[in-house]
């Protein structure tokens, strides 16, 4: 089954909202600051495999050629931007954004490994080249430095109670993650989920992280307590629209665009959003149809098609693009009040049509 859903020639399409500037604005200072703490001893697997993953080397251990396997790196973005935007110097925040970088793609090693999934970023996934023990390993040790890197926050000249503060909101934040992911893992041997309890979980696996990195950031930058507040409701809002734009494109998006196989996320029964919404709305043929699939071992690609015509009957597109499009609507909502430089609100307001409208 292809990606391309229209058919249509990649040039041709709506590829979407380009991806906002603060993230190049902030891109290579994170680097620089992951690169202090992910260094390459000779010879150790566990660093070459975590800069394996962060798309900065080959599976030889060779300077990578080009960033194409790296990842957005949305959460020490909206970290950075919430110091930012509330203090006008974010550099205070770039220990924490790193943080953020490492333990969100400790998850990604180990959810791989979960989910049997061979490529992530258009390459072979860490546990697909070295095996699942030397992953574990690897998503491990990422997560400890991650732990390591935000502790020199103190650099900065930030007050140790503060440090403290942070450490909790993370360390919380990616407990949190941690519990999603095992709901998660739970709901695909269901098919009696409800959309309610879908978006607890992804309120955990997605959005704590997100949420997390937009409280941190506001906390280094004001001792505001209705901003903080303001950014962390922002940052739930993101997280929701980010992850049912997410489970959207595992569905209908393209996977040229996306680096995710087409139609994986229903051959792995996987219960995103329009899955859990068409087993809510379907009835007689369409329901008997979505029961008698996803009782099966192995989905074919008949039984894509056939699911794709039941997501299609029900509305599920529709249903998800609205969810994401509301989620859009409170993010902003959620810091209208707040005071902000012209610049800041006009980046939120592209970062959310960026979420909300991506193609990949």
């Amino acid at each position: 089954m292809s990606g391309n859903i229209s058919g249509q020639p990649i040039a041709s399409r709506d590829l979407g909202p380009g991806l906002p500037a603060m993230f190049d604005r902030y891109k290579s200072r994170v680097e620089q600051e992951l690169s202090r703490f992910v260094r390459l001893p000779e010879g150790t697997d566990p660093y070459t495999l975590i800069r394996y993953h962060l798309g900065w080397v080959d599976q030889r251990g060779v300077t990578a050629r080009s960033a194409i396997s790296q990842g957005k790196a949305m959460r020490p973005t909206l970290c950075l931007f919430a110091c930012e935007a509330l203090d006008e110097d974010p550099d205070k925040a770039l220990p924490a954004a790193a943080a953020l970088e490492l333990i969100h793609n400790f998850s990604l090693i180990h959810d791989d490994i979960q989910d049997q999934d061979v490529e992530r970023r258009h390459q072979p996934t860490v546990w697909s080249i070295w095996g699942v023990p030397k992953a574990l390993v690897a998503g491990d040790a990422m997560q400890s430095v991650g732990d390591v890197c935000l502790l020199n926050t103190s650099r900065y000249g930030v007050p140790p109670q503060t440090i403290l503060r942070i450490s909790n909101i993370l360390t919380s934040s990616y407990l949190e993650m941690i519990q999603g992911q095992c709901l998660d893992l739970g709901f695909e041997s269901s098919t009696e989920i409800t959309s309610a309890d879908y978006l607890q979980m992804i309120a955990f696996k997605t959005g704590a992280l997100i949420r997390s990195g937009m409280e941190i950031g506001a906390l280094l930058a004001t001792g505001d307590h209705a901003a903080y507040q303001a950014f962390s409701t922002f940052g739930s809002c993101v997280g929701r629209a980010f992850q049912i734009r997410d489970d959207y494109l595992g569905i209908w998006g393209d996977t040229s665009l996306t680096g995710k196989s087409a139609g994986n996320d229903i051959r792995r029964h996987k219960q995103s959003f329009p899955i859990v919404y068409a087993f809510e709305r379907a009835s007689g043929k369409n329901r008997e149809d979505l029961l008698r699939i996803y009782a099966k071992e192995e989905i074919d690609d008949d039984d894509v098609g056939r699911v794709l015509a039941i997501l299609d009957d029900v509305g599920a597109r529709d249903e998800s693009e609205s969810l994401t499009e509301a989620s859009a609507e409170q993010a902003l909502e959620a810091i209208a009040s707040v005071s902000l430089p012209a610049w800041a609100r006009t980046e939120a307001e592209g970062l959310v049509d960026f979420l909300a409208r991506r193609q990949y």
